[in-house]
């Protein structure tokens, strides 16, 4: 249905009024950790008078922000690359072949998405005990990865399964072998379902709290979430020194999601029209 201009000029005042609420935030978020306290109290809704970065330096001389940065940017790089490649290479089997067990194995995954990894703390906790990773970023990764690959496996399969078969024939009649059909012929096209998968995973591995908490006692190990805490505990009353914090923590989601935006929204949009 074509859209009217008055219709179109509403639409457009819409997206901006929702884009100025959404982004509102972040930029108060950024401004107030470039204020001093005086300032942020005087005029919490304002842009700092003067630009300094000595609450930034601050930051990192009086908590182990750094070791809480590269611990986060490892554990949720290395889950986010360990779910991509599972997940793609068992949601193109699902997908490209048919056998007898295949359905069992696709509902064996679909299972994942039912039952919450939180509930089998316990064991979980014991089997790290075991294999010796308590206390170990590798911990971690595991528990991300085994709870990410589910709905990546889900969400991927569907996405193999809009391809035409008629390119893997092609791919096969030019000698293509079956992860060269995988790698050079259909990866490539599901780009935005990768993209979804990222961003998804990434965000929920960043953001994770309960198993740092959990699995991580060494303060050089902890994550930004656990050691954000460490922060709010012992420097609630700076608020400049939070915001600096906040921000932070926050910018490597935002340059994650800037990188894959247009692949991410062609995802959630793919299947809409024909």
């Amino acid at each position: 249905m074509k859209m009217t201009v008055g219709g179109r000029t509403v639409s457009y005042v819409l997206a901006y009024l929702f884009a100025l609420v959404a982004l509102y935030p972040i930029v108060l978020m950024i401004a107030s950790s470039l204020k001093t306290n005086m300032e942020i109290f005087a005029s919490p809704l304002s842009l700092p008078t003067t630009f300094s970065l000595d609450t930034y330096k601050k930051l990192w001389e009086v908590v182990p922000f750094a070791d809480f940065l590269w611990n986060s940017v490892f554990v949720s790089t290395m889950s986010v690359l360990l779910i991509t490649v599972f997940s793609a290479m068992a949601a193109f089997y699902l997908s490209r072949f048919s056998f007898k067990w295949t359905g069992g194995l696709y509902f064996f995954f679909i299972i994942g998405l039912m039952i919450p990894i939180k509930l089998g703390i316990v064991p979980l906790f014991l089997l790290m005990k075991n294999l010796g990773l308590l206390n170990s970023l590798w911990s971690l990764i595991l528990i991300y990865t085994a709870s990410g690959i589910p709905i990546s496996v889900f969400i991927l399969t569907g996405f193999f399964r809009t391809l035409p078969i008629e390119l893997e024939e092609a791919a096969r009649i030019d000698g293509c072998s079956h992860f060269q059909v995988f790698w050079r012929v259909l990866l490539p096209l599901i780009r935005p379902a990768l993209a979804t998968v990222i961003i998804i995973n990434f965000i929920h591995a960043w953001n994770d709290f309960f198993f740092p908490l959990i699995f991580i006692q060494e303060e050089a190990l902890k994550t930004i979430p656990v050691g954000m805490m460490v922060l709010f505990g012992e420097y609630e009353t700076d608020w400049s020194l939070l915001f600096a914090g906040l921000t932070l923590s926050a910018l490597p989601m935002i340059v994650v999601f800037l990188m894959a935006s247009k692949q991410f929204m062609e995802g959630l949009t793919a299947g809409a029209v024909k």
